[in-house]
């Protein structure tokens, strides 16, 4: 991995000149992939170095209170997406109370020149910053010429027309549209969790699970029901459908995550796996019987493989 993490930007390198963008990129979504193409251009044609300053916790888990914000990847997730670009530095700072009383003015100086030696700064069409969000891209504009910097607007990214955003990502996941979500992600939605001990049920009807915990609480999970999903363990790839919600059949009372993967019979407990979202099945639902519930599974797992049939055969051609 190319990309060096630097946590504080007190930390960042002394006289290392840079390209900078500014957000929190959660999703790290096809808008922010357009802002990081045009700021590692920037760096490479002007022989600087790219950086993305983010900023964790999010800044809204801090600045409202009882804020329940849900985010599309957890901080480890967002390093692994952006592992995988040409980015440089990704410089995470701490936001806390202090952090966000800092005003524009003092925000471009102290932090942006004097801690990053930035040369060129790269925004989205509607960033704002400092206190209260009181800085936009005309103040922007103005703090260039005082500290002689270049700096680029990014328009609104579209597809279909819509401009894309964390907030509509959210928005689908949450209504169960892996579809949209998918496409302005361009990869599909995934999770890591560490697989627990369950309730063994699934053993009982022929759908043995692997029970996934989630230790962020923050990481947004989609809506309750079942899904396609394709899962890495140690580098291995399998495919399966992975129910989430309550399991009111059994009289379940807390919220699972439970993956019932083909053709896969490995005792991984104690292991950590990802989950990405391939397709949304159907909403959760409470049976009449435990038969019932199999019958349905049984249903759910030959939708499952024609769909992969289907994926497998456009992928080939």
């Amino acid at each position: 991995m190319n990309l060096q993490v630097i946590h504080n930007y007190h930390n960042f390198p002394e006289n290392i000149n840079t390209v900078v963008t500014i957000g929190t990129f959660d999703g790290v979504h096809v808008g922010h992939r357009k802002i990081l193409d045009q700021l590692i251009s920037e760096s490479k044609k002007k022989g600087l170095k790219s950086v993305l300053l983010t900023f964790f916790p999010h800044p809204r888990m801090v600045i409202q209170a009882n804020n329940s914000i849900k985010l599309i990847n957890t901080i480890e997730e967002r390093i692994e997406i952006l592992s995988k670009t040409d980015l440089d530095y990704l410089v995470i700072h701490p936001f806390d109370k202090e952090f966000s009383n800092l005003g524009a003015f003092d925000f471009v100086r102290d932090v942006l020149v004097n801690q990053l030696n930035v040369k060129e700064l790269v925004v989205g069409y509607d960033h704002r910053f400092g206190k209260n969000r009181e800085g936009d891209f005309e103040q922007l504009k103005e703090y260039s010429h005082t500290f002689d910097f270049n700096i680029k607007e990014i328009k609104a990214q579209d597809i279909n027309n819509t401009a894309v955003s964390s907030t509509k990502i959210r928005t689908a996941l949450q209504s169960g549209d892996i579809k949209t979500a998918s496409e302005f992600l361009t990869t599909p939605f995934f999770i890591h969790g560490i697989v627990v001990k369950g309730q063994q049920l699934g053993n009982t009807i022929g759908f043995p699970t692997a029970n996934i915990e989630i230790p962020q609480v923050y990481k947004l999970t989609p809506k309750n029901g079942a899904y396609i999903v394709r899962a890495t363990h140690k580098e291995n790839i399998y495919y399966g459908m992975l129910n989430i919600g309550n399991r009111p059949t059994v009289s379940g009372k807390n919220k699972t995550i439970e993956a019932h993967l083909f053709d896969f019979n490995t005792d991984i407990y104690g292991d950590e796996i990802k989950i990405e979202f391939l397709q949304f099945l159907r909403d959760e639902q409470n049976f009449k019987s435990v038969d019932g519930l199999k019958e349905q599974l049984e249903k759910d797992k030959k939708d499952s493989l024609d769909y992969l049939q289907t994926i497998t055969s456009s992928n080939a051609s």
